[in-house]
């Protein structure tokens, strides 16, 4: 038996809403720890509330998916602030049905049926677009950016499931 062995890293482009809530949760805490000087611990503490806040959402602005496959398993893992990693999918090659680019016309038959939407793609449409949609288990459509190196190795492992139009 063969293995192959494939990574692809992918930045996730970050919505406006979560820049617009890391900067305003930035903000109240400087705006908190200077008002602590004139009121006393209840800014403190509203301090800490929002430069909690504000860590929080500099770890969910800078997302990155990391796709592994190994030997008939695509791991898919989120790396939150480049520290945090958490392995967030596990894949069997055999419980595939298409993996195939967003605007293939091989989906045609998988539009109108009602699976569970995840997006762990770089989040917007690029020029050329370079996502995949993969419907595994008839249960999950998941939204991938993969390379073509990652692409061919799922591809040689199932053939008639994986196309690159």
């Amino acid at each position: 038996m063969s293995e192959s062995y494939v990574e692809c890293l992918v930045k996730h482009k970050t919505p406006t809403v979560k820049v617009f809530l890391r900067i305003f949760f930035t903000v109240l805490t400087v705006l908190f720890v200077l008002l602590f000087f004139i009121v006393g611990i209840p800014a403190i503490i509203m301090a800490m509330v929002s430069g909690v806040l504000s860590y929080f959402m500099s770890l969910e602005c800078n997302v990155e998916y990391e796709y592994l496959y190994v030997d008939r398993e695509i791991s898919i893992d989120k790396i939150s602030g480049q520290k945090r990693r958490k392995t967030i999918e596990k894949l069997n090659t055999e419980k595939i049905e298409i993996l195939a680019p967003v605007k293939s016309w091989h989906l045609d038959e998988y539009k109108n049926r009602e699976l569970k939407q995840k997006d762990y793609s770089i989040g917007y449409e690029a020029q050329p677009d370079q996502r995949y949609v993969l419907i595994y288990n008839n249960e999950a459509r998941v939204l991938l950016s993969p390379n073509s190196a990652f692409v061919a190795a799922v591809k040689s492992v199932a053939p008639r499931k994986v196309f690159t139009d």
